[in-house]
């Protein structure tokens, strides 16, 4: 097997290529190449794998992403190891490897003098790259470092074969080579030099000193320096009209020509061996992770004379700064400036750390220490004193031209040439990495633990945290530390003893920040500090505060701006709050912080049921934990009004979103405040409550504990404000219910004759609480003012809820009718979510049916791409996916199911995903991988929709290996929980089971029956099914009496088929 990863990732196996399918799968066979016959840590591979966010659970994602590798590649070659993974194959079974292979061992021939060796060597080597390094992953912050290292190895290798063809190859073409090397890298010196020698090679001397005179104009426009005094030679010697002696000079590559004049040291150039004088100490603890960071700020030492580390306190600002320091060559120096009480000391500061006496000129003095070559200056903590540091800065780096600076702050000095490096959090696998290594340093035997991940995500990944955190195993367990975190500044108090007096607690972190602040920052960033999540700017103009403010707050690193959003890191924005609560002022923040996102809410709901819902969903997810802190603090405080509004307006988008357990606890304790709320909001909030209940899986028990509904004055009820609208929701389930309202009393009947035209929202209600209650008939009719609605997005769900209740009474025929009038409403209305449900429901019953096959396919087509669309409930998809396995489509179903998977999707959408493959497995009679797949999901199938699925796909697997009373549990397990939701496929599906159960048993006619009740149960036979086409050829041997028997159990009404549906022997 071979990997070629220098341009698209391309694999070979036995000569043939072999597809690997998905970019996830494609990045995990790169990553794994890269240490092709190692092990890769899974930490690692996860990291790699789910730049943008690790799912809520790696280490199985991590797993189901190799297995399904796994299939792709030859048996065996990829091994689990201890902590890991390993690619089995040699190292040099990979391009790249081959490639660096062939270029060090062309280096070394040419080096050697062998040239033609060196040339062919070195042509192997570049001929092995079709394109750019890694393509498909250029993107992942784990490509980076590799791409970067064989992009410079390439230039390297061409240079090398360029020197190789000096005095052998036609100088013309090899001149016009170096031409193009010197176009694409004109600060390049090696290609400049091998340009000369070409020219001069091949008796073009004009042209050599032109393209020298050519370099040394972009050296003096470009950097203010001179050519090298090699070049200069060469150059002196093309003057007196002698050629170069040398055809093939020394090889070693020289980075981009420095800025200082030539000779002078630079960061980066070499390491702490080399350094000269200086006040940088060795650091007591290792510095982990940061090695992009570490890369980059030497890049910014080497591009620019000021770089400016700016980042929140605790952030590792200075360990960074220091750690890239060590790598320098020559002196550096560093000044902690919080010494520095007044801008004034600045100076004096500078001059007692550089050893000077204070007198005469101290700042001539101070610039005279650092005129030598190569002299590093690290200013460590300017924001308390950030103009003084900016003035010296600017005096320093005028006065002495080949100084570098590297400050570190809170805010950037402003200084014209500034480069500004914002240094963020560890990330996830670093921040752990550091807890690990801190909590061994005081508890030597301590061991990994999921609560470490939690801990650093808590402490928002600062390193200071995180060391404060790990302090306080001395005295308190892991389980402990994670349950006081509610209050971090009171418990990370035990710093160490020599850092500054601002490092010792995390409270005087933040709390030195918040000095720094002008009286309107500072209470900016205690208004903002209410803000559950990233904002807008509309936002926080919506609760006072002006973009100068922001600007301001993001210069101090309170605030970070990113793709349109400010962000508070959860200990700022902590601090902020407690300040707030402190001074009496927090619930009017709250208070204003939801009348905001009441506001956004009410402004997208609209457009959530029409053409505009793609835009206003991605608006909404953005703000989703904003939405969430609003309307949980109006419901805490009692605030009815607003609880309901909000509730109101935002069922739609929990509906679409899928979350739909997490929705019924919202509306519902929302339902539960006292008084009717404006206008229909609680009609609306209702009906959101009942039809995420549904799709729950949970309508029963939704129905058995309704929010109780205000009554009388309570209510609020007036003839302006109609109780109708709420209390019309019980008629269903209560119809004498009294009501007292502002004029009398009456009974909720009463209230319904006085309204000529109901409240559509009520009738929702009405119909979904018949739903819920099992009452189907009279949902029908309670829904039926809904069904001529001018509101098209009303119409179409209120025919969407018609279909639902005739199919629940089995009446699949008058339900497939409603599902057509479901989708004209829903397409007039432009609704996605609506629409996709309605055609993936119309297809299934055409397949079930086994009729109008190529129109279902297109509705599932469709239902597909709308649900991509949506891009907001995987579980949809595999809904979609399994009715495509009863349409004839295992294939298209298999890739829906993998796609679900490789998303990072919601743990019960990745476990519905498994159950569908599972499925599939047993379909190609593969159980042990049907098995594999159902362990795997088995732990997030807890509500009872996948509950039900799963322990019908168990109980289907149990009887095929033959485990029958097993089976018969999981198939008992899978019919209460159909029953209580109720859902008729699912215990039509539970039937055939039984049916199994009872053919594998030798009872051939009660196997025949139950087929029968199956498709009294569902309303109609399923011809797609693969299970039940199994089983009725297996009975077709019996012939009429199959027919009879069959007939026996169709013919029972719905309830005696409910009955009849049981296991005994």
């Amino acid at each position: 097997m071979r990997v070629d990863v220098l341009g698209p990732l391309r694999v070979e196996v036995d000569g043939r290529t072999v597809a690997v399918g998905g970019a996830r799968l494609r990045a995990l066979v790169t990553r794994l190449a890269l240490d092709a016959g190692r092990v890769v840590g899974a930490a690692a591979l996860v990291e790699a794998l789910w730049a943008d966010g690790v799912p809520e659970h790696p280490a199985a994602a991590l797993q189901s992403a190799v297995s399904r590798l796994r299939r792709t590649l030859p048996e065996a070659v990829v091994c689990a190891e201890a902590g890991g993974y390993r690619l089995d194959i040699p190292a040099d079974a990979v391009d790249a490897v081959r490639f660096e292979t062939l270029a060090g061992e062309g280096r070394r021939a040419l080096r050697a003098g062998r040239a033609a060796a060196a040339e062919e060597l070195l042509t192997r080597a570049l001929a092995l790259w079709r394109g750019e390094p890694l393509a498909d992953v250029a993107r992942l912050p784990f490509a980076t470092a590799p791409i970067a290292r064989l992009a410079e190895v390439r230039r390297q290798a061409v240079e090398d074969r360029a020197e190789a063809r000096l005095g052998r190859a036609d100088p013309a073409l090899l001149s016009a080579e170096l031409r193009e090397l010197v176009a694409a890298d004109p600060l390049r010196e090696r290609p400049r030099v091998l340009l000369i020698r070409s020219l001069a090679h091949g008796g073009r001397q004009a042209e050599a000193l032109a393209a020298y005179e050519a370099y040394r104009a972009v050296l003096a426009e470009e950097l203010g320096v001179d050519p090298p005094p090699e070049l200069r030679e060469l150059h002196l010697r093309l003057l007196r009209g002698n050629p170069p002696l040398d055809t093939h000079p020394p090889t070693e590559p020289r980075e981009p020509h420095p800025r200082p004049p030539r000779g002078v040291p630079m960061p980066g150039a070499g390491s702490a061996a080399g350094r000269v004088g200086g006040n940088l100490r060795a650091p007591l603890t290792s510095c982990i992770g940061r090695v992009t960071e570490r890369r980059e700020v030497a890049e910014r030492l080497r591009d620019g004379r000021l770089t400016t580390l700016v980042g929140p306190g605790g952030v590792g600002k200075t360990r960074l700064a220091v750690t890239a320091a060590a790598e320098v060559s020559g002196t550096v120096w560093i000044v902690d400036l919080a010494a520095a009480a007044e801008p004034d000391d600045l100076p004096r500061l500078v001059a007692r750390t550089l050893g000077i006496r204070e007198q005469g000129d101290i700042s001539a003095r101070v610039a005279e220490a650092l005129s030598g070559p190569g002299t590093l200056l690290i200013l460590d903590g300017c924001e308390h004193v950030v103009g003084a540091a900016a003035r010296l800065a600017d005096e320093a780096l005028g006065r002495c031209p080949s100084l570098r600076i590297l400050a570190t702050s809170r805010e950037p000095l402003g200084i014209t040439g500034e480069l500004i490096y914002p240094v963020r959090p560890l990330d996830p696998a670093s921040a752990a990495a550091l807890f690990m290594e801190r909590a061994r340093a005081v508890q030597p035997d301590f061991t990994t633990d999921p609560d470490v991940e939690r801990i650093c995500r808590l402490l928002d990944g600062l390193p200071l945290a995180i060391e404060l955190a790990a302090v306080r195993l001395r005295s308190m367990s892991l389980a402990t530390l994670v349950d006081r975190l509610d209050d971090r500044f009171r418990v990370l108090t035990a710093g160490s003893r020599t850092a500054p007096p601002r490092h010792r607690t995390l409270g005087a972190v933040v709390a030195w920040s918040w000095d720094l602040l002008t009286d309107a920052e500072r209470a900016a960033a205690e208004q903002v500090s209410v803000f559950s999540a990233s904002f807008t700017v509309e936002a926080a103009e919506y609760v006072g505060l002006t973009v100068d403010l922001l600007h301001g707050l993001v210069d101090k690193s309170l605030l970070t701006f990113d793709t349109g959003r400010f962000r508070m890191l959860d200990t700022i924005r902590e601090y902020g709050r407690k300040r707030l609560a402190d001074t009496g002022r927090l619930r009017t923040a709250r208070r204003n912080h939801a009348a905001c996102y009441l506001d956004l809410a009410e402004r997208a709901e609209p457009h959530l049921r029409g053409s505009g819902q793609l835009p206003w969903l991605t608006r909404l997810t953005a703000e989703r934990e904003n939405l969430d802190a609003a309307l949980s603090f109006a419901t805490a405080s009692g605030d009815t009004d607003t609880a309901l509004r909000l509730a109101a307006a935002l069922g739609m988008f929990w509906t679409v979103h899928g979350d739909h357990a997490a929705a019924t606890t919202r509306l519902r304790a929302a339902l539960r405040l006292p008084g009717a709320g404006p206008g229909n909001a609680r009609a609306r909030a209702h009906t959101a409550l009942l039809l995420n209940a549904v799709f729950a899986g949970t309508p029963a028990e939704t129905a058995a504990a309704e929010p109780e509904m205000p009554t009388g004055a309570e209510n609020g009820s007036t003839p302006g404000n109609p109780p109708t609208l709420a209390a019309s929701a019980h008629t269903a389930v209560d119809p004498e219910r009294d009501l007292t309202t502002a004029t009398g009393s009456a009974t909720v009947t009463d209230l319904v004759v006085e309204t000529e035209l109901p409240d559509p929202y009520a009738v929702l209600v009405r119909a979904l609480r018949a739903l819920c209650g099992g009452d189907f008939a009279a949902g029908v009719t309670a829904v039926e003012p809904n069904l001529a609605q001018a509101d098209l997005w009303l119409r179409g769900m209120s025919w969407l809820v018609r279909s639902l209740l005739h199919g629940a009474a089995g009446d699949i025929d008058r339900g497939s009718s409603d599902l057509v009038e479901a989708v004209a409403g829903f397409r007039a209305a432009g609704e996605r979510w609506g629409l996709s449900l309605s055609l993936m429901s119309r297809a299934s019953v055409l397949i079930t049916a086994g009729t109008e096959l190529d129109a279902a396919l297109g509705m599932l087509d469709e239902a597909t791409t709308l649900a991509r669309e949506l891009g907001t409930h995987d579980g949809q998809r595999v809904w979609l996916a399994m009715v495509r396995i009863d349409a004839g489509d295992p294939a298209g179903a298999r890739t829906q199911l993998l796609e679900t998977l490789d998303r990072a999707a919601a743990p019960r959408d990745h476990a519905l995903a498994r159950v569908g493959l599972a499925t599939l497995a047993r379909y190609d009679g593969d159980l042990d991988a049907a098995r594999r797949q159902l362990d795997l999901a088995e732990p997030h199938c807890a509500a009872p929709p996948e509950r039900a699925l799963y322990a019908t796909a168990t109980g289907f697997l149990d009887a095929a290996l033959g485990d029958l009373d097993t089976a018969e549990r999981h198939l008992s397990q899978a019919r209460d929980l159909a029953a209580a939701m109720p859902d008729p496929p699912m215990l039509a599906l539970v039937a055939v089971g039984s049916a199994e159960l009872r053919w594998r048993r030798g009872d051939p006619r009660g196997a025949a029956q139950l087929l029968g009740i199956a498709d009294a149960i569902r309303g109609g036979p399923n011809s797609g099914n693969p299970d039940i086409a199994r089983l009725r050829l297996r009975l077709g041997e019996h012939g009429h009496e199959y027919e009879a028997d069959y007939a026996r159990g169709r013919t029972l009404d719905r309830a005696r088929a409910l009955a009849a549906l049981g296991f005994a022997d």
